[in-house]
């Protein structure tokens, strides 16, 4: 049983490792529309 849970945490921290090279290798497509928003002033506390 002991070996399964060793199996089963290497196979986590595999994939853990492949989501942190996914993510520091992609470059995502900058946004293709802009967006505009007028922000009322008394959602701002002075």
């Amino acid at each position: 049983m002991a070996r399964v849970g060793l199996i089963v945490a290497i196979l986590v921290v595999v994939a853990l490792l492949i989501g942190v090279v996914g993510l520091a290798v992609w470059d995502p497509p900058a946004p293709s529309a802009q967006i505009e928003k007028t922000i009322p002033n008394e959602r701002f506390q002075r």
